[in-house]
Protein backbone atom coordinates (compact mmCIF):
# COMPACT_ATOMS: atom_id res chain seq x y z
CA UNK A 1 0.00 0.00 0.00
CA UNK A 2 1.52 3.36 -0.92
CA UNK A 3 0.97 6.98 0.34
CA UNK A 4 -0.75 9.44 -1.52
CA UNK A 5 1.06 12.69 -2.27
CA UNK A 6 -1.31 14.73 -0.15
CA UNK A 7 -0.86 12.19 3.06
CA UNK A 8 3.29 12.50 2.46
CA UNK A 9 2.78 16.14 2.35
CA UNK A 10 0.94 16.20 5.73
CA UNK A 11 2.85 13.93 7.52
CA UNK A 12 6.04 16.13 6.33
CA UNK A 13 4.23 18.82 7.49
CA UNK A 14 3.58 17.35 11.26
CA UNK A 15 6.78 16.37 11.59
CA UNK A 16 8.13 19.73 10.62
CA UNK A 17 5.77 21.79 12.28
CA UNK A 18 7.88 23.11 14.99
CA UNK A 19 10.40 24.46 12.28
CA UNK A 20 8.19 25.72 9.80
CA UNK A 21 6.40 27.80 13.02
CA UNK A 22 10.05 29.22 13.76
CA UNK A 23 11.28 30.03 10.36
CA UNK A 24 7.63 31.50 9.55
CA UNK A 25 8.04 33.94 12.83
CA UNK A 26 11.33 34.72 12.04
CA UNK A 27 10.83 36.11 8.80
CA UNK A 28 7.66 37.90 10.06
CA UNK A 29 9.66 39.49 12.61
CA UNK A 30 12.20 40.56 9.70
CA UNK A 31 9.89 41.94 7.73
CA UNK A 32 8.10 43.63 10.73
CA UNK A 33 11.78 45.36 12.03
CA UNK A 34 12.41 46.53 8.78
CA UNK A 35 9.26 48.24 7.91
CA UNK A 36 9.39 49.47 11.36
CA UNK A 37 13.11 50.87 11.57
CA UNK A 38 15.02 49.25 9.19
CA UNK A 39 17.69 46.97 9.14
CA UNK A 40 19.90 49.97 8.46
CA UNK A 41 19.28 51.64 10.92
CA UNK A 42 19.76 49.12 13.70
CA UNK A 43 23.14 48.32 12.59
CA UNK A 44 24.30 51.57 12.58
CA UNK A 45 23.51 51.93 16.00
CA UNK A 46 25.82 49.10 16.86
CA UNK A 47 28.79 51.21 14.75
CA UNK A 48 27.41 54.74 17.20
CA UNK A 49 28.40 52.55 20.08
CA UNK A 50 32.12 50.80 18.68
CA UNK A 51 33.74 47.96 18.89
CA UNK A 52 34.77 47.70 21.92
CA UNK A 53 31.53 48.20 24.04
CA UNK A 54 29.71 45.73 21.54
CA UNK A 55 33.08 43.31 22.16
CA UNK A 56 33.23 43.63 25.76
CA UNK A 57 29.16 43.35 26.12
CA UNK A 58 29.63 40.14 23.78
CA UNK A 59 32.57 38.37 26.50
CA UNK A 60 30.58 39.01 29.51
CA UNK A 61 27.36 37.09 28.34
CA UNK A 62 29.59 34.76 27.10
CA UNK A 63 30.77 34.33 30.53
CA UNK A 64 27.57 34.19 32.06
CA UNK A 65 26.96 30.66 30.29
CA UNK A 66 30.25 29.46 32.17
CA UNK A 67 28.83 30.05 35.36
CA UNK A 68 25.75 28.32 34.59
CA UNK A 69 27.88 25.25 33.43
CA UNK A 70 29.40 25.11 36.82
CA UNK A 71 26.35 25.13 38.44
CA UNK A 72 25.30 21.91 36.48
CA UNK A 73 29.18 20.91 37.49
CA UNK A 74 28.47 20.89 41.08
CA UNK A 75 24.87 19.85 40.90
CA UNK A 76 26.15 16.51 39.72
CA UNK A 77 29.98 16.59 40.47
CA UNK A 78 30.67 12.60 40.26
CA UNK A 79 28.77 12.69 36.71
CA UNK A 80 30.28 15.76 35.08
CA UNK A 81 33.87 15.27 36.95
CA UNK A 82 36.53 15.72 34.42
CA UNK A 83 34.34 16.67 31.68
CA UNK A 84 33.50 20.12 32.07
CA UNK A 85 33.64 21.34 28.47
CA UNK A 86 31.22 18.20 27.37
CA UNK A 87 28.79 19.75 30.14
CA UNK A 88 29.48 22.90 28.14
CA UNK A 89 28.58 22.02 25.08
CA UNK A 90 25.51 20.25 26.55
CA UNK A 91 24.25 23.49 28.18
CA UNK A 92 24.70 25.65 25.07
CA UNK A 93 22.75 23.39 23.11
CA UNK A 94 20.26 23.20 25.48
CA UNK A 95 20.36 27.46 25.39
CA UNK A 96 20.21 28.04 22.12
CA UNK A 97 17.26 25.42 21.54
CA UNK A 98 15.61 27.17 24.35
CA UNK A 99 15.55 30.46 22.86
CA UNK A 100 14.94 29.12 19.06
CA UNK A 101 11.82 26.91 20.26
CA UNK A 102 8.62 28.53 20.89
CA UNK A 103 7.04 28.18 23.68
CA UNK A 104 10.00 26.87 26.25
CA UNK A 105 10.06 23.32 24.30
CA UNK A 106 13.80 23.88 24.43
CA UNK A 107 13.48 22.72 27.82
CA UNK A 108 12.51 19.19 27.54
CA UNK A 109 16.41 18.74 25.69
CA UNK A 110 18.14 19.13 28.87
CA UNK A 111 16.52 15.91 30.69
CA UNK A 112 17.80 14.31 27.34
CA UNK A 113 20.93 15.63 26.89
CA UNK A 114 22.20 15.00 30.25
CA UNK A 115 20.76 11.29 30.11
CA UNK A 116 22.61 10.50 26.75
CA UNK A 117 25.69 12.56 27.78
CA UNK A 118 26.17 11.13 31.51
CA UNK A 119 23.45 8.86 32.34
CA UNK A 120 21.46 10.83 34.51
CA UNK A 121 17.97 9.48 35.38
CA UNK A 122 15.34 11.53 33.24
CA UNK A 123 13.46 11.97 36.72
CA UNK A 124 16.50 13.28 38.03
CA UNK A 125 17.83 15.93 35.28
CA UNK A 126 14.02 17.27 35.24
CA UNK A 127 13.87 17.64 38.65
CA UNK A 128 17.43 19.25 38.84
CA UNK A 129 16.34 22.02 35.90
CA UNK A 130 12.83 22.52 37.60
CA UNK A 131 14.82 23.55 40.98
CA UNK A 132 17.31 25.91 39.06
CA UNK A 133 14.42 27.33 36.83
CA UNK A 134 12.52 28.35 40.55
CA UNK A 135 16.27 29.97 41.48
CA UNK A 136 16.50 32.00 37.83
CA UNK A 137 12.84 33.24 38.58
CA UNK A 138 13.54 33.49 42.24
CA UNK A 139 16.56 35.83 41.23
CA UNK A 140 15.17 38.22 38.85
CA UNK A 141 12.34 39.13 41.18
CA UNK A 142 14.26 39.68 43.80
CA UNK A 143 16.32 42.08 41.35
CA UNK A 144 12.92 43.43 40.61
CA UNK A 145 12.08 43.68 43.83
CA UNK A 146 15.15 46.09 44.25
CA UNK A 147 13.50 48.79 41.87
CA UNK A 148 9.91 48.36 43.60
CA UNK A 149 11.62 49.57 47.13
CA UNK A 150 13.20 52.57 45.70
CA UNK A 151 9.93 53.48 43.88
CA UNK A 152 8.30 53.39 47.41
CA UNK A 153 10.71 55.47 48.75
CA UNK A 154 12.59 52.67 50.98
CA UNK A 155 9.87 52.75 53.31
CA UNK A 156 10.61 50.34 55.82
CA UNK A 157 6.83 47.76 54.77
CA UNK A 158 8.64 47.18 50.84
CA UNK A 159 12.37 46.99 52.76
CA UNK A 160 10.88 44.07 54.79
CA UNK A 161 9.03 42.37 52.87
CA UNK A 162 11.60 42.11 49.83
CA UNK A 163 14.21 40.64 52.75
CA UNK A 164 11.42 38.29 53.94
CA UNK A 165 11.40 36.91 49.71
CA UNK A 166 14.91 37.06 49.24
CA UNK A 167 15.15 33.99 52.16
CA UNK A 168 12.30 31.81 50.60
CA UNK A 169 14.56 29.61 49.05
CA UNK A 170 16.05 28.60 52.23
CA UNK A 171 12.29 28.35 53.89
CA UNK A 172 10.88 26.23 50.85
CA UNK A 173 14.36 23.91 51.02
CA UNK A 174 13.65 23.26 54.83
CA UNK A 175 10.36 21.72 53.82
CA UNK A 176 12.46 19.08 51.24
CA UNK A 177 12.11 16.33 53.56
CA UNK A 178 8.95 16.27 54.91
CA UNK A 179 7.08 16.95 51.62
CA UNK A 180 9.30 14.12 50.14
CA UNK A 181 8.54 11.83 53.22
CA UNK A 182 4.50 12.75 52.46
CA UNK A 183 5.05 11.88 49.06
CA UNK A 184 6.78 8.47 49.75
CA UNK A 185 3.65 7.26 51.93
CA UNK A 186 1.06 7.96 49.26
CA UNK A 187 2.50 6.95 45.53
CA UNK A 188 2.06 3.54 44.67
CA UNK A 189 5.50 1.02 45.21
CA UNK A 190 6.17 1.80 41.60
CA UNK A 191 6.58 5.53 41.50
CA UNK A 192 9.10 5.51 44.61
CA UNK A 193 11.69 5.11 42.52
CA UNK A 194 10.60 8.52 40.45
CA UNK A 195 10.14 9.91 43.74
CA UNK A 196 13.76 8.96 44.58
CA UNK A 197 15.25 10.43 41.51
CA UNK A 198 13.35 13.99 41.95
CA UNK A 199 14.59 13.90 45.94
CA UNK A 200 18.61 13.47 44.08
CA UNK A 201 17.57 16.09 41.77
CA UNK A 202 17.41 18.41 44.57
CA UNK A 203 20.64 19.71 46.35
CA UNK A 204 21.68 17.14 49.30
CA UNK A 205 22.66 19.68 51.66
CA UNK A 206 22.03 22.91 52.27
CA UNK A 207 25.72 24.33 51.65
CA UNK A 208 24.61 23.17 47.94
CA UNK A 209 22.05 24.88 47.89
CA UNK A 210 23.01 27.36 49.13
CA UNK A 211 26.24 26.86 46.34
CA UNK A 212 23.55 27.21 43.74
CA UNK A 213 21.37 29.95 44.81
CA UNK A 214 25.11 32.06 44.64
CA UNK A 215 25.86 30.85 40.85
CA UNK A 216 22.27 31.81 40.24
CA UNK A 217 22.77 35.24 41.87
CA UNK A 218 26.27 35.76 39.82
CA UNK A 219 25.00 34.75 36.23
CA UNK A 220 21.77 37.16 36.82
CA UNK A 221 23.62 40.03 38.48
CA UNK A 222 26.03 39.73 35.44
CA UNK A 223 23.19 39.79 32.58
CA UNK A 224 21.56 42.21 34.25
CA UNK A 225 24.24 44.82 34.76
CA UNK A 226 25.39 44.25 31.14
CA UNK A 227 21.85 44.56 29.37
CA UNK A 228 20.87 47.82 31.48
CA UNK A 229 24.15 48.74 30.57
CA UNK A 230 23.71 48.19 26.47
CA UNK A 231 20.46 49.81 26.79
CA UNK A 232 21.77 52.93 28.47
CA UNK A 233 24.47 53.40 25.84
CA UNK A 234 21.56 53.20 22.94
CA UNK A 235 20.35 56.15 24.98
CA UNK A 236 17.71 54.97 27.31
CA UNK A 237 16.63 57.34 30.31
CA UNK A 238 16.52 57.55 32.70
CA UNK A 239 18.90 54.58 33.81
CA UNK A 240 16.52 52.91 35.88
CA UNK A 241 14.54 51.82 33.32
CA UNK A 242 17.84 50.45 31.48
CA UNK A 243 17.54 47.95 34.65
CA UNK A 244 13.76 47.09 34.05
CA UNK A 245 13.81 47.06 30.75
CA UNK A 246 16.81 44.21 31.64
CA UNK A 247 14.48 42.57 33.83
CA UNK A 248 11.55 42.77 31.50
CA UNK A 249 13.69 40.70 28.50
CA UNK A 250 14.86 38.46 30.87
CA UNK A 251 11.35 37.56 32.73
CA UNK A 252 9.63 37.10 29.28
CA UNK A 253 12.25 34.84 28.63
CA UNK A 254 11.88 32.62 31.52
CA UNK A 255 7.91 32.56 31.32
CA UNK A 256 6.07 29.79 28.94
CA UNK A 257 5.03 32.68 27.17
CA UNK A 258 7.63 32.34 24.36
CA UNK A 259 8.31 33.40 20.62
CA UNK A 260 10.49 31.08 18.95
CA UNK A 261 13.83 32.82 19.02
CA UNK A 262 11.94 35.13 21.30
CA UNK A 263 11.10 37.50 18.36
CA UNK A 264 8.67 40.09 19.49
CA UNK A 265 8.58 38.90 23.31
CA UNK A 266 11.99 39.56 24.34
CA UNK A 267 11.96 42.91 22.71
CA UNK A 268 8.10 43.50 23.84
CA UNK A 269 9.05 42.55 27.69
CA UNK A 270 12.37 45.06 27.66
CA UNK A 271 10.13 47.82 26.51
CA UNK A 272 7.27 46.82 29.03
CA UNK A 273 10.41 46.97 31.90
CA UNK A 274 11.55 50.07 31.03
CA UNK A 275 8.36 52.24 30.62
CA UNK A 276 7.49 50.57 33.83
CA UNK A 277 10.22 51.72 35.68
CA UNK A 278 10.63 55.68 34.24
CA UNK A 279 11.05 55.22 30.44
CA UNK A 280 8.46 57.66 27.96
CA UNK A 281 5.99 55.51 26.54
CA UNK A 282 4.84 57.57 23.58
CA UNK A 283 5.99 58.71 20.57
CA UNK A 284 8.85 59.25 19.56
CA UNK A 285 10.62 58.08 22.70
CA UNK A 286 8.81 54.98 22.57
CA UNK A 287 10.32 54.26 19.00
CA UNK A 288 13.77 54.74 20.20
CA UNK A 289 12.77 52.04 23.04
CA UNK A 290 11.31 49.67 20.38
CA UNK A 291 15.04 50.12 18.14
CA UNK A 292 17.07 49.61 21.79
CA UNK A 293 14.96 46.55 22.57
CA UNK A 294 15.42 44.76 19.29
CA UNK A 295 19.13 45.45 19.29
CA UNK A 296 19.40 44.29 22.68
CA UNK A 297 17.39 41.16 21.46
CA UNK A 298 19.79 40.89 18.91
CA UNK A 299 22.78 41.11 21.40
CA UNK A 300 21.27 37.77 23.36
CA UNK A 301 21.01 35.39 20.18
CA UNK A 302 24.38 36.63 19.14
CA UNK A 303 25.80 35.77 22.64
CA UNK A 304 23.76 32.40 22.18
CA UNK A 305 25.23 30.97 18.98
CA UNK A 306 29.01 32.28 20.30
CA UNK A 307 28.25 30.50 23.45
CA UNK A 308 27.70 27.42 20.90
CA UNK A 309 29.85 27.67 18.68
CA UNK A 310 32.83 28.50 21.15
CA UNK A 311 31.45 25.16 23.19
CA UNK A 312 31.57 23.05 19.67
CA UNK A 313 35.05 24.15 19.28
CA UNK A 314 36.51 23.66 22.78
CA UNK A 315 34.92 20.15 22.60
CA UNK A 316 36.44 19.39 19.14
CA UNK A 317 39.95 20.51 20.65
CA UNK A 318 39.91 18.56 23.50
CA UNK A 319 39.14 15.37 21.94
CA UNK A 320 41.88 16.30 18.86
Amino acid sequence: MTSTPDSSRSSWVSRNGVTLLTVACLAGYGAFVEWQWGWSKLFAQWLEIGLWPVAVALMSLTATYFVRSWRIHDYFPSETAGRFLRLFRVTQVHNLLNIMLPFRAGETSFPLLMRSEFGIPLARATSALFVMRLLDLHALCAAAGVGVVINAGGTWPYGLGWIVFLVCPLAFYALKAPILARLRGHVPERLERIVEEIEAGIPADRGAFVRAWAFTVLNWTVKVLVLAWVLALMGVLPLGACFGGALGGELSSVLPLHAPGGVGTYPAGIAAGAIAFGAAGKGEALASLGQAAVNTHLLIIASAFTGTALSVLLSSRRRS
